[in-house]
């Protein structure tokens, strides 16, 4: 299968299915040579009690993209991804509408990678700035 924009975010989408991201509706929009955005509907769902987003769902699709992107850029057959730290400074509060999540790479190692995740809304203002330590595991045979 030769690896085109509309197949690594067909691929990622499939398999988001019956995880969180499905749970949240985040969805992968947009991949390039070094950078992944996804999008998360702002609602009830993910909502805390006085009506903005909650900070937890905003880490959730900063990791999510974050380690999606890692998987992306690493050899499935012989390695897998998972996410080791994420920090996240929530800037601006969103009640509505989209959140878009972009990763791109501070540092892509054969072992641990540093991403930057910045959460814009609609409009492009910032709502987060997240950070992801991601680490590839060596799969067993």
């Amino acid at each position: 299968m030769i690896l085109t924009k509309e197949n690594v975010i067909a691929k990622a989408n499939a398999a988001s299915k019956n995880t969180l991201m499905e749970t949240l509706n985040i969805e992968i929009i947009d991949y390039g040579d070094d950078f992944l955005v996804a999008r998360m509907p702002v609602n009830s769902r993910v909502h805390q009690p006085d009506g903005v987003l909650h900070g937890g769902a905003t880490a959730a699709l900063a990791e999510s993209v974050g380690s999606f992107a890692s998987h992306i850029f690493i050899d499935t057959e012989k390695f897998f991804i998972r996410g080791i730290e994420i920090s996240a400074n929530h800037i601006k509060s969103i009640k509505e509408g989209f959140v878009y999540a972009k990763a791109t790479f501070i540092h892509k190692g054969r072992t641990t990678q540093l991403l930057d995740i910045r959460v814009t809304d609609e409009a492009d203002n910032l709502i987060s700035v997240c950070k992801l330590s991601t680490i590839s595991l060596p799969k067993k045979s």
